[in-house]
């Protein structure tokens, strides 16, 4: 009796697994034939590659639709969709069916009706089959042709936002077809969005395009034969690289994988970027290995305007006019705003004289109005556009084998900016008028005889320096058995105590760094904490600041301004030794929602008064009259009790008692927080540490940076919004969010007021900064009502018509200065 009580027992359990056991059955299938399909039903069918790298089955995107799609994705990532076959006609309810109708692949919704069906130009198929193969292709085609490439229909054919290996992405031009990507809507719609990236083939030249809301955001360059002149680095990584097809027949991009290790794509994001990511083995992120555009200001299509030439990382203008060409607006220009760009200083008359200067390692300009002969080599194509009197331009097409091709415009020159890349340069010759040239060729002449003379008076000089640099070797004072180049009144440290401080100058002590070079966390053995500032062999300054830092703030004393603990110059290293910050820089805390709540505002309004009491010191107290000339965020330290100090004297200049003013031709500091004298004019005082102390009130009280700050409703950088907010009688508005528990609100708006009256247009409007402390240490000073701050203009022109006012109110902190003490 109890054998058959078991035996029955055993029975139900098996008949209970039968349903389990008949899913795992049905879960994966590898082809769909006119037999056999995929059903969007209860037990979740997908069609698997061989190799089990792709999948592809019925889905949901994120977030709440409940929307179904037909999707592909990679086995290993299920949430990376790399394809959609219905994304602009979704299934709205469950029970959907992927099959073979007629020969045809079809996908049904739970009514049998066919929602979408792929475009199949040849006859139906006799004997269909549907396989996905290990590439990520979805492939249709005759049983009989199985293991071949033969095709009726292809996935490959109709990419949405992502590049799969081995997929083209171009044009057939024998048929005219072309395959491009398109963007998502949005993160949790995956209909076809406002973006696109496709290969764009004019004139018998290849460039690819990204373009948002039919607008171009970015354009490759031709291809030069090299790489494409708009791109910086060439796609030819360590696990995939990018082929390149341009023939009669056919003109695509396909990226191939080189190690079979890893998982490789490029996908559009809705946001205006594509991306090319890689899946290690070993890991379950992807790692973004490129991305295009970037972003630099100069990868945005025309920033500069017409005519003129976009230069990544110089400093402080990022647009120049071409030779010949001059701004079409000199106030804008001035104001940091290039988009109406350059017209012609002299119009070409087509005259005898005329000749080209060229501008080297360009992308070259958009082919808009051009001429472009495949066969002319660079001799040919000169003569070409001198004998043109419309022709304003040439260069090579392809600069392989010595050059050739011939590309000409006759137009505006839109969208260059700078691209050195060694290998592979191209350069761009503009016409310019007889006078032009005549002037230049004076000026090559003058060049030539300055020369001869600066080498005849070179040599003796050079001569008397040697005599003079060996006597000096030997009388220098030495540092521990090493030659010291500079005398100062400072401690040194031995360069192996500070090699073992900083576990060998390691990349895990990095704390910082800046045109100097790296700064390090050091501990000595007696267990004291360094800040150890190392010059850099590749740094924009060099002994000449390193000198200038040390020989300042060793005699510079107080309680706002970082300690200088000592040097160590030996060898070839030039290195300062400071007291170490615990609490980082006050851009750490300012510009991070997070941690700017760990400061209450009564901290914030501390940390101002501090840095405006060290500038003070510096401006006036002091044995020497210092401007500082590279005040910002990331220059105020923060000691254990958060007190600011103000650091990086490598560009500060000291003043004579009785002066005022200077004026340099060499432009440094920061953008977004240098004055517009400066800017404009090379010229600065201690007025222009007033206005970087302004920048640094409005940035600390906002937590938005002015050089990056953008809004919805205006073009004005974050002193133009503070300016408008003022004058509608909206100061608040401009305070940060983390502020709201803990702010006394006279004194945010006397931070925002005196910021705004120390970024004033002109210097001589700007308080002094004994006015300065005096105005934030007595709560009931009177103020005056600023003025327009300094470069108060949009950064892109408004629309034509538009017109903007603003009610000015007064408030009640505003009323007269009184005489600074």
């Amino acid at each position: 009796m109890e054998a058959l009580q078991l035996c029955t027992i055993l029975i139900s359990f098996v008949l209970s697994l039968l349903p389990l056991l008949q899913f795992s059955w049905a879960a994966h299938i590898d082809a769909i034939t006119p037999n056999q399909s995929l059903k969007d039903d209860s037990n979740l069918t997908t069609l698997i590659s061989p190799g089990q790298t792709f999948e592809i089955g019925f889905f949901s995107p994120p977030g709440n639709s409940k929307n179904r799609y037909l999707g592909m994705w990679y086995k290993r990532k299920p949430e990376t969709i790399v394809w959609i076959a219905n994304r602009n006609t979704p299934l709205t309810e469950p029970n959907g069916e992927f099959a073979i109708n007629a020969g045809k692949l079809v996908l049904l919704n739970s009514t049998r009706s066919v929602i979408w069906f792929p475009n199949v130009s040849s006859n139906v198929a006799n004997s269909p089959i549907a396989l996905l193969l290990d590439r990520g292709n979805l492939v249709l085609q005759e049983q009989e042709n199985a293991n071949s490439d033969i095709y009726l229909w292809q996935s490959f054919d109709y990419p949405t936002d992502t590049l799969l290996n081995g997929m083209k992405l171009g044009w057939d031009l024998n048929t005219g077809f072309e395959r491009y990507l398109t963007s998502w809507k949005s993160a949790d719609d995956p209909s076809s969005g406002d973006v696109t990236y496709r290969m764009n083939v004019t004139g018998g030249l290849f460039q690819s395009s990204l373009k948002m809301d039919m607008t171009k955001k970015f354009r490759s360059g031709i291809w030069n034969g090299i790489r494409f002149s708009g791109v910086k680095e060439q796609l030819v990584l360590t696990v995939f690289n990018i082929v390149h097809v341009f023939n009669e027949e056919e003109a695509y991009l396909m990226v191939k994988r080189t190690d079979n290790s890893t998982i490789s794509l490029a996908q559009l994001n809705y946001s205006g970027f594509v991306q090319h990511l890689v899946l290690l083995n070993e890991t379950s992120k992807w790692t973004a290995m490129y991305t295009s555009p970037t972003d630099e200001q100069c990868d945005s299509y025309g920033h500069c305007g017409a005519n003129a030439m976009c230069t990544s990382g110089q400093y402080p203008i990022l647009c120049d006019c071409l030779t010949g060409y001059t701004p079409s607006s000199e106030e804008e220009w001035r104001g940091l705003t290039w988009s109406k760009g350059c017209v012609r200083k002299t119009p070409l008359g087509c005259e005898k004289g005329e000749g080209f200067e060229k501008v080297a390692e360009v992308k070259l300009p958009d082919l808009l109005d051009f001429s472009f002969n495949k066969n002319m080599n660079l001799r040919e194509c000169k003569e070409a556009c001198l004998n043109n009197c419309s022709c304003i331009a040439f260069a090579n097409s392809d600069i392989t084998k010595g050059g050739s091709g011939c590309l000409r415009w006759f137009g505006d020159l839109i969208d260059i900016r700078d691209m050195p890349a060694k290998g592979s340069e191209q350069d761009l010759y503009i016409r310019l008028s007889a006078a032009e040239m005549k002037s230049i060729r004076d000026a090559n002449k003058k060049k030539t005889l300055k020369i001869i003379l600066s080498a005849s008076l070179s040599t003796g000089a050079f001569m008397f320096c040697v005599a003079f640099w060996c006597i000096r070797w030997k009388l220098r004072k030495r540092v521990k058995g090493k030659s010291k180049d500079e005398d100062v009144d400072l401690p040194t440290f031995d360069l192996a105590a500070i090699v073992a401080a900083t576990n060998n100058f390691s990349a895990a002590n990095i704390i910082g760094s800046g045109g100097f070079g790296p700064v390090y966390k050091g501990k000595l053995s007696t267990g004291q904490d360094l800040a150890v500032k190392r010059l850099s062999k590749n740094s924009g300054q060099g002994f000449t600041e390193f000198k200038n830092e040390v020989e300042l703030i060793v005699k510079l004393q107080h309680r706002n301004l970082v300690a200088l603990l000592g040097c160590c110059i030996q060898k070839e290293e030039r290195i300062l030794i400071y007291e170490y910050m615990p609490n980082k820089s006050l851009d750490h805390y300012i510009f991070d929602g997070k941690r700017c709540t760990t400061l209450p505002w009564h901290k914030h309004f501390n940390i101002i008064r501090g840095i405006a009491r060290g500038l003070l010191y510096l401006h006036q107290d002091s044995k020497l009259r210092i401007v500082h000339r590279d005040l910002k965020a990331s220059n105020i330290l923060l000691d254990n009790n958060l007190d600011p100090k103000i650091s990086d004297f490598g560009l500060a200049r000291i003043f004579g008692d009785d002066d005022r003013e200077e004026k340099t031709k060499r432009i440094v500091g920061t953008y977004g927080y240098i004055s517009p004298e400066y800017v404009i004019d090379g010229k600065f005082s201690v007025k222009s540490d007033v206005f970087s102390f302004g920048v640094v009130m409005l940035e600390t009280v906002s937590g938005k940076k002015n050089r990056s700050f953008n809004h919805k409703n205006h073009q004005h950088n974050l002193l133009g919004h503070a300016w408008l907010l003022w004058n509608q009688g909206k100061a608040l508005d401009l305070m940060n969010v983390c502020f709201n528990d803990s702010y006394v609100e006279s004194q945010v708006l006397r931070c925002i007021q005196v910021g705004l009256l120390c970024v004033q247009k002109f210097p001589y409007d700007r308080p002094t900064m004994s006015s300065v402390v005096f105005m934030l240490e007595n709560e009931g000073s009177i103020l005056p009502q600023p003025k327009e701050p300094g470069f108060f203009m949009e950064r892109s022109s408004m629309e034509e018509g538009s017109t903007s006012e603003y009610s000015r109110s007064k408030n009640i902190v505003t009323v007269t200065l009184p005489s600074g003490r």
